[in-house]
């Protein structure tokens, strides 16, 4: 995935699967903004 430079903005994230998405979308470059 090409997320450098990209805002994420991912609600849920606490466990489970928002978690594991902003985890990868962290790796990827992204900056993270969690809820």
């Amino acid at each position: 995935m090409l997320l450098e430079g990209k805002v994420a903005l991912i609600t849920g994230s606490a466990r489970g699967t928002g978690a594991g998405i902003a985890r990868v979308f962290a790796r990827e470059g992204a900056r993270i903004v969690i809820n």
